[in-house]
């Protein structure tokens, strides 16, 4: 009777696992609007779980039947189900990091190769040698002596992501769409209860739930993502403004940029290049703002950086920064324009100071610098060499 119920749970568990995902992948909600990237990996990562939710079925319900050919389902069943734990773990932190950073950094790479060499060796062991689960002659499942690696490192994994991000999140509070704990709770949960009770399955399921969260939180996101360059849009920035209260000793670095001579790309050398032009500006605004702040597409080629801090910080550092991109990109992109940004920015006490005005402020700080940078490159000269 115990077997039975057992088995009840693990076609339930499974097939409502295939049926969340499944809807995910037809209503295609793993899309996101202008970044591919993200939108690949979670493709990926929702196909691997389908065929884990259907993998787990399987094997649970061929175990203990005898035969050869039950034998190699069985063994190959479960190496996948191991294998997809490596993968699974890796692919979600991978994409937390690449969300949050908009880049992984080589520490990060460094980390996730080790664990997948590490893991996928024991895994090729472990089909001479059972050192990681076994099979046995009656064709039933054995854990191992190397089972509890995997769930050590998927334990590591899911803390490193709830680390990563509350640390993020400290540093730039506006990382309120992307609530990691509501998706790796449910993970972290169902390892738990199945490491504990031997003979149920709840991983698939858990995954299809933190799928399904993952979804809605990167869905809900979009509304607020400018859809040709990724970064945040206006309304963030009204969302933002209509906010008056924020925390104590915070304070609030604000920056305006503006790509010089961004009419003569698009008069020159068509729109789509403009295009182009404002989703590698926006691209390289976001990889040297990184996770410290906001990059918002103000108004054509108008963008705002916005940093709340609890410590003091240099502006000319992040400026600086932005040139510096912008010369690497100029000498190594092969384009007959040249990219380059007049920027003002400035320190304020968002609780004391109308972020309305301060948007104000920062506009007429950029457009000093943009009148200094045609007073050198004769803004004239140049229209006259157009026409």
């Amino acid at each position: 009777m115990e077997t039975a119920i057992n088995m009840q749970s693990v076609y339930v568990t499974d097939l409502v696992g295939v049926a969340i995902l499944v809807i995910i992948l037809v209503s295609r909600g793993w899309i996101l609007p202008a970044r591919k990237e993200e939108s690949r990996i979670m493709l990926v990562l929702l196909i691997v779980s389908v065929v884990n939710c259907i993998a787990d079925l399987l094997i649970f319900a061929f175990d203990g039947k005898p035969g050869f050919g039950y034998h190699i389902i069985l063994q190959t069943g479960n190496t996948y189900l191991y294998l997809y734990n490596v993968v699974i773990g890796i692919g979600i932190i991978y994409l937390i990091v690449k969300h949050i950073d908009r880049k992984t950094t080589g520490l990060h790479m460094i980390m996730f190769w080790l664990l997948c060499i590490v893991e996928i060796s024991l895994l090729i062991v472990n089909l001479f040698i059972p050192v990681v689960f076994d099979i046995d002659d009656h064709n039933i499942y054995h854990r191992g002596d190397y089972y509890m690696l995997f769930i050590v490192c998927g334990f590591i994994l899911i803390l490193y992501g709830y680390a990563y991000y509350i640390i993020s999140k400290l540093r730039n509070p506006s990382l309120r769409y992307f609530p990691v704990t509501e998706f790796l709770t449910p993970i972290l949960v169902g390892n738990l209860v199945q490491m504990k009770i031997y003979g149920i399955s709840l991983l698939p399921v858990s995954f299809a739930i933190a799928f399904a969260s993952i979804v809605i939180s990167l869905q809900n996101e979009c509304i607020y993502i400018d859809k040709l360059t990724g970064v945040y849009n206006r309304y963030e920035l009204d969302k933002i403004l209509k906010k008056r209260h924020f925390r104590r000793n915070c304070r609030l670095y604000a920056m305006m940029l503006d790509l010089n001579d961004f009419k003569s790309i698009n008069d020159k050398f068509s729109h789509d290049e403009g295009d182009n032009a404002l989703v590698t500006f926006a691209g390289i605004l976001a990889e040297v703002t990184g996770s410290e702040g906001l990059v918002i597409r103000f108004a054509g080629d108008e963008f705002i950086i916005l940093m709340f801090k609890y410590s003091e910080i240099d502006l000319n550092e992040y400026t600086d920064r932005i040139r510096a991109k912008l010369d690497e990109y100029n000498e190594s992109s092969g384009k007959p324009y040249k990219l380059a940004a007049a920027i003002g920015g400035k320190c304020f006490d968002p609780n004391n100071e109308n972020l309305s005005e301060i948007v104000k402020e920062i506009d007429a700080l950029m457009y000093e610098d943009k009148h200094a940078y045609y007073k050198e490159h004769d803004r004239r000269s140049s229209r006259k060499q157009e026409l």
